[in-house]
């Protein structure tokens, strides 16, 4: 619920009205969400360094990355509902301390297991900070022109972390790795010191309960499949052990929906998901997270470890896609309001299809000019549908279930990006073990390559058949259909 000290949508709904404490609030959560995103691609250009370091195998150096989605993936739903519950103000700011102390140990400890653990943590806090921040917005934004321009805002520098996390990694791996953990630290107290001032006071909801079954089964059931998922490359995706992890996912997903379907107070009332906009959505962010995540992991391996390119010529190479993100923060909301959501996103995921597309020319000597370029720039226009993919998700859900639909979402990105990207590392696994020549390489790569085209395109097609001109009038007149069975 929206407490008496939330802004008035009076105040939030002209833009240009917009106070100067309602603008620094909206910084605020913008910083930390890009944090968050930059957390997950940073760490990736020091993982070399790292390793060397700590004299730590490739298989040990991918949970830095996958601890990270573990944390992150498996708790945001129970995330978005706590703050929903207990208070937006109150989750947000606790999750936030427990990231920047997690950062801090991150940079000071010297054992691998530790260094995994901090990771964690810090996905744990993340998966509180994202989805809370995304309903103190839309909590205090009216919906319509003033929400979509902040959602946009707050978007972009989500995006715009993920997509600028190479090039922090490349300078920061150059002065220490440890650096790379200890950049976020001051950065997250500051957002602290000022969210504490800025963000309004709300109260936890005047009805509800704690769904404590429904945590643990859906909290379990999550963690058991992201884990799955990021270890079956290694022990096999047919083997005893991932077969039966699958089952005991399953089987904790079913518990979760019928104890949702019983209790009083649901963490996840399961009628959401029955929200048309949310659904595609979801299916969106999957999409285009799943086919960008595959798309440069692959590319950092290739440039860097055949070609010889080093961690900050990489990141100056892909720089081009986090520009577009930043700029678009200046237009993005006029698109949505003068097109809507669906046709943007449906032109997005196009144009960064065609991208992939494009980058399937990639040979030993690549053109920047006239072969990476060009695609790398079609692949940025297609994260410029990120804010209308949050924006189509949170429109008309209620204000005491903001969260959960932003945790849905949230979900969906991290664990939908989790399974691609295993599936793409299983594909690339299954090459010439032996192959150590740029051209050799290349060609256990490709595959991971078309994959990742492939989720693009399979996402483009959803967004497209969503949108055709025959249901878009269906569509707005039934923004909620009933389940069947």
């Amino acid at each position: 619920m929206t407490s008496a000290a939330t802004v008035s949508a009076a105040t939030a709904t002209d833009p240009i009205r917009w106070s100067t404490r309602l603008w620094g609030m909206l910084i605020t959560l913008c910083i930390v969400l890009f944090l968050d995103g930059l957390d997950v691609s940073m760490i990736g250009v020091a993982l070399p360094s790292i390793g060397a370091e700590l004299d730590l195998s490739t298989s040990t150096l991918q949970w830095l990355v996958s601890g990270y989605v573990l944390g992150y993936g498996g708790l945001l739903l129970l995330g978005g509902r706590t703050a929903d519950l207990l208070g937006r103000r109150k989750v947000f700011l606790i999750a936030l301390a427990v990231f920047a102390l997690a950062s801090l140990a991150g940079g000071l400890v010297t054992s691998g297991p530790l260094l995994i653990l901090t990771r964690f943590i810090k996905g744990l806090a993340a998966a509180f900070t994202a989805p809370t921040g995304l309903s103190i917005i839309t909590t205090n934004f009216a919906e319509g022109p003033a929400r979509n321009k902040a959602l946009s805002i707050y978007t972009v520098f989500g995006a715009g972390g993920y997509s600028m996390g190479l090039l922090f990694g490349g300078l920061m791996t150059g002065i220490g790795w440890r650096w790379t953990f200890l950049l976020p630290v001051p950065i997250a107290l500051a957002a602290l010191a000022a969210a504490w001032v800025l963000v309004p006071k709300d109260e936890a909801a005047e009805e509800g309960g704690h769904d404590i079954l429904g945590a643990l089964l859906s909290t379990a059931g999550m963690l058991l499949l992201v884990y799955t998922v990021v270890s079956a490359p290694e022990v096999g995706w047919g083997s005893a052990r991932t077969v039966g992890s699958f089952v005991g996912a399953a089987v904790l997903f079913a518990g979760f929906v019928a104890v949702e379907k019983k209790v009083k107070y649901p963490l996840v009332r399961l009628g959401i998901l029955r929200k048309v906009t949310l659904v595609r959505a979801s299916l969106a962010i999957i999409a285009v997270a799943g086919s960008y995540f595959s798309w440069q992991f692959i590319v950092t391996l290739y440039l860097q470890d055949s070609l010889g390119w080093s961690p900050l010529k990489l990141a100056m190479a892909l720089l081009p896609v986090g520009l577009l993100v930043v700029a678009s923060a200046f237009f993005s909301d006029k698109l949505v309001d003068r097109f809507g959501t669906g046709p943007i996103i449906a032109i997005t995921m196009v144009v960064m299809a065609i991208g992939y597309l494009l980058f399937l020319r990639l040979d030993t000597t690549p053109s920047y000019l006239t072969m990476i370029l060009p695609a790398v720039l079609l692949i940025g226009i297609g994260w410029v549908g990120f804010p209308a993919i949050n924006i189509q998700a949170t429109n008309g859900i209620d204000d005491d279930e903001q969260g959960l639909a932003a945790g849905v979402l949230q979900t969906s990105m991290q664990v939908g990006a989790a399974i691609v990207l295993a599936v793409n590392t299983a594909i690339i696994a299954s090459g010439d073990p032996g192959a150590s020549t740029p051209s050799a390489m290349l060609d256990n790569f490709r595959p991971g390559l078309q994959f990742a085209a492939g989720v693009a395109i399979v996402g483009a097609l959803i967004a497209l058949t969503a949108y055709l001109p025959k249901r878009a009038k269906a569509r707005a007149q039934e923004p909620e259909l009933e389940l069947v069975g």
